[in-house]
């Protein structure tokens, strides 16, 4: 590629993400900072941060913040990094199928995940209903497994939620591995278990932190799951509940800057340490090591250990899909009763049509946008000889680590009558353009991964054959380089809509109004509605399931690569 036009598309996408990234991010941490004088003037000021530290209720939804946020890391590596390893060291019954059922949990979105478990989980839920028919609970005094103030329950909703992530940045990394480290150090003597702690897991390391770090600030963010579960002493509940009185209260301002600051420390370090990794500058192995082929009692204790994950962490889909049939459903093991009036009843509710019509609106263009952006991206990082095109790629890939939460409020200010994006929303408040845009900087970096991953396997001699033959550039481009890498595009681009149709925060917060309403805060609000509510919620949410699980096929199918879309 010419460097004239690289340069010219490169600077065209800096300057979009400095508008409708870096500026809604940076403006959270301005007002933040920014106070106003006894005459009326603008300070800067650290008021609101004193106000927020020295609140004790703020303080503690900070630290209930933090402390999911690390907890929810701690048990999703608890659960991801023996199913990695296992996967990397041995072949036993079932491997193929049982490595793809445990990635389930991508299928299901996880505030509608959390309707599930509280029903299977809850004190008056399935499990507690078997118990008590079998004896061996007392019907007057039920455990209540998720636990006071519902911490323990969100914590497991993360962990079974996000351990696909986490298992598949750790299974990449074992992959890369030089097997010829591990064998030479068997060949030495050194037992199993020091191999594993002097030489695969710092050789690992990368991998786990790229995706303990994706786990924190997704957990530390985290919006939707609290709300389904009433757990309001948490700082992303509280930035949401302050958005009410938005232009007098600058607290919910210093609580997202706090949420940013953590976040953006959080990837640091995690780019810190993979870039003192060995793994960053060795070259890829030349060979796999072999792994052990498990027979007996062996094999099948590895196949029931990833059984009993997938079954584990298929709770809240069970639960979803149970309660959308459910006539009645409380105190018993399963519903007194099926039915599939929720189904024909949430077709016939006010807000589920019009907001899948939203949705796809939504989602569609959202889409359109990042597909546009991230293959101009894809062809500078690779194409290119520009010096920071490395720069480049990193900088498309950061929407992965600023939390959705951050973003979406950063939107909403900007939004407000005066303000710079104002001009996004329609004389109605229609906030169309204003939720297109958000849902397409979020989902750009899939869409960026997919087509570089593309452009880096398809052969350049065949499009320089195109233009030696007199071919433009842009005839090279349709009838040469896109169809070489249609299959790649095709995957980041379903993905890309997939998640911005299930999308939580920028649902929740920038859609106002209910004939606005995308289909995530369509089902919240159900959720909140009396009567049936919670089952037509359920309904959707099994739709929503349904079509995230054929989007992921679908992309996995035309060349999306396992764990590559959610590497940082």
């Amino acid at each position: 590629m010419k460097r004239g036009p690289a340069l010219i598309i490169a600077s065209t996408i800096i300057l979009l993400f400095l508008v409708f990234f870096f500026y809604p991010a940076g403006m959270v941490v301005k007002q933040a900072f920014q106070g106003t004088a006894a005459d009326g003037s603008t300070i800067w000021t650290l008021a609101f941060f004193n106000s927020v530290f020295s609140n004790p209720i703020y303080r503690e939804g900070l630290w209930n913040a933090f402390a999911l946020g690390i907890v929810s890391t701690a048990a999703t590596l608890a659960i991801s990094l023996p199913l990695a390893l296992i996967g990397h060291r041995y072949d036993f019954f079932g491997k193929p199928v049982l490595g793809v059922l445990v990635l389930a949990p991508l299928i299901l979105p996880p505030f509608v995940g959390a309707v599930g478990v509280k029903q299977m989980l809850g004190v008056h839920g399935a499990l507690n209903a078997g118990l008590i028919d079998l004896g061996w609970m007392n019907a007057q005094a039920p455990i209540d497994w998720l636990a006071n103030g519902r911490f323990l329950g969100i914590v497991l909703m993360n962990a079974l939620h996000l351990y696909p992530i986490l298992y598949m940045n750790i299974a990449a990394a074992l992959a890369n591995l030089d097997p010829a480290m591990e064998q030479a150090a068997e060949n030495l003597g050194c037992p199993p278990w020091k191999r594993f702690l002097r030489i695969t897991m710092p050789l690992a390391m990368p991998g786990i932190f790229a995706g303990s770090s994706l786990v924190f600030i997704w957990s530390f963010t985290e919006l939707g799951v609290p709300l389904v579960f009433d757990y309001a002493r948490v700082a992303p509940v509280q930035i949401f509940d302050g958005l009410k009185s938005l232009d007098k209260n600058p607290i919910p301002y210093a609580l997202t800057a706090i949420l940013l600051i953590v976040a953006t420390v959080v990837f640091a370090l995690a780019k810190c340490v993979m870039g003192r990794s060995p793994l960053g500058t060795a070259p890829r192995p030349p060979a796999r090591a072999n792994t052990h082929r498990l027979r007996g009692w062996k094999s099948f204790l590895c196949s029931g250990f990833f059984i009993g994950v997938f079954l584990i962490a298929s709770i809240p889909h069970i639960g979803v899909v149970l309660l959308s049939l459910a006539n009645r459903w409380y105190g018993t093991l399963i519903p007194d009763s099926l039915t599939l009036r929720h189904y024909i009843e949430a077709l016939g509710n006010g807000l589920v049509v019009p907001s899948i019509q939203n949705s796809l609106m939504y989602a569609g263009c959202a889409t359109l946008i990042a597909l546009f952006i991230g293959l101009g991206v894809a062809w500078v990082v690779v194409r290119s000889n520009l010096k920071f095109r490395n720069a480049l790629d990193a900088m498309v890939m950061l929407p992965l680590a600023v939390p959705g939460l951050v973003m979406a409020f950063g939107y909403l200010a900007l939004s407000q009558e005066g303000k710079a994006f104002h001009f996004l929303l329609g004389a109605d408040g229609n906030p169309f353009f204003l939720i297109v845009i958000a849902y397409a900087v979020r989902r750009l970096p899939y869409v960026v991964r997919a087509a570089v991953a593309g452009l880096q396997q398809s052969n350049p001699m065949l499009e320089e054959a195109a233009r030696s033959l007199g071919a433009s550039q842009f005839r090279m481009m349709r009838r040469v380089a896109i169809p070489l890498i249609g299959a790649n595009l095709a995957a980041g681009s379903i993905l890309s809509f997939a998640f911005a149709m299930l999308e939580v925060s920028d649902s929740l917060i920038l859609a106002q109004q209910a004939e606005h309403y995308p289909i995530t805060k369509a089902i919240y609000t159900l959720l909140s509605t009396l009567g049936n509510g919670t089952e037509l919620a359920a309904a959707l949410g099994v739709w929503a399931m349904v079509f995230l699980s054929a989007a992921i096929m679908g992309a996995a199918v035309l060349g999306g690569k396992r764990g590559g879309l959610f590497k940082v």
